[in-house]
């Protein structure tokens, strides 16, 4: 039999941004197609139970329709539908998203009037956080931050104070790229951790966060990668926590968005040197990777792949030791 470090290591990298998802996958692939019909069957049956995955699918959803015209015609078929609605909301803003990508930053007046159709969204849905994802994420394209933002959050947390993809959306804002600073952010990523229930993927935010700050001090700071060897050392107490408060007692069933947290979690890990710890999160992700945050430190695959093979060493190592 081969050793146990060659087998946690020989699942081939698969990249899904479905994170396995097979309903999402079949409406996106109906809306590339031209067809609303599977979208509206995917955010009919189940998603108002689970509001992380349902994010998690509209986000997608939007994506893939940004640069068509499905939703309106799905709008134009059931006009009373909220689900349309919801979805037309994030499409909008994913249209402006795209837009400032090409250079073309969206005026005021674009952006106030994607935030009305958020709002009449949300008017549509009462209890849907997902409207207010939608608005958070678009603050970032005001210049100066979104003056509506603290009312933008409050109004989301009463509506689900633990939302996965609202807090990464908030972390956002506030980094160093956007409207605030390295510090804002890292506070505001800590917090979460503090705050959530054990068992959350809350518990990775500051992982999160270490990973765009070391992005944004090598791109757009001038700070060069050798220089920052030992960043994540000072991070070991955080990631120890997470293992302990997240990884130990996470729920065999995956949340939506689980293999991007512990692609950042395992990279975390890693880079800090508890590779023995990593390799348990390497063996979770079974070789679903990520881009995210990968690239940062490198080639994505050859990052997650050398990684995966020394923890998986590390961790091999670690068991002899003790059978000793």
């Amino acid at each position: 039999m081969a050793p146990a470090w060659t087998r946690r290591r020989s699942a081939a990298l698969h990249y899904d941004q479905t994170f396995g998802d097979r309903a999402l996958s079949d409406a996106c692939e109906d809306m590339v197609m031209g067809r609303w019909e599977g979208a509206h069957d995917l955010l009919a049956t189940g998603s108002h139970r689970d509001w992380d995955r349902r994010s998690h699918r509209i986000r997608l959803l939007a994506h893939t329709a940004a640069d068509k015209r499905i939703v309106e015609a799905w709008q134009t078929a059931q006009p009373s539908s909220a689900d349309a609605l919801v979805l037309r909301a994030d499409t909008e803003v994913m249209r402006l998203f795209a837009a400032a990508r090409t250079g073309t930053m969206p005026g005021p007046e674009s952006l106030d009037r994607t935030a009305h159709i958020c709002l009449n969204a949300s008017d549509a849905f009462p209890y849907d956080p997902h409207p207010w994802v939608s608005l958070i994420t678009l603050g970032r394209l005001y210049e100066g931050g979104a003056q509506s933002m603290n009312q933008w959050w409050s109004e989301l947390l009463a509506r689900d104070p633990y939302h996965r993809e609202a807090h990464h959306q908030a972390l956002r804002y506030m980094s160093a790229r956007w409207h605030g600073s390295h510090g804002k952010a890292y506070a505001f990523a800590r917090d979460c951790a503090v705050y959530a229930p054990a068992g959350s993927p809350l518990l990775v935010m500051p992982q999160v966060a270490r990973a765009e700050e070391f992005r944004h001090r090598t791109e757009t700071e001038g700070a060069r990668t050798h220089t920052m060897v030992g960043y994540w050392a000072g991070e070991r107490w955080d990631l120890l926590e997470t293992m302990e408060r997240w990884i130990a007692v996470r729920s065999p069933i995956e949340a939506a968005q689980d293999v991007a947290d512990l692609n950042h979690l395992a990279h975390g890990l890693a880079q800090a040197g508890l590779l023995v710890e990593a390799a348990t999160v390497f063996d979770l992700l079974k070789g679903r990777a990520t881009r995210v945050p990968w690239s940062y430190t490198g080639d994505a695959e050859q990052e997650y792949v050398r990684w995966r093979d020394r923890s998986a060493r590390a961790a091999a190592g670690h068991a002899d030791l003790r059978k000793g």
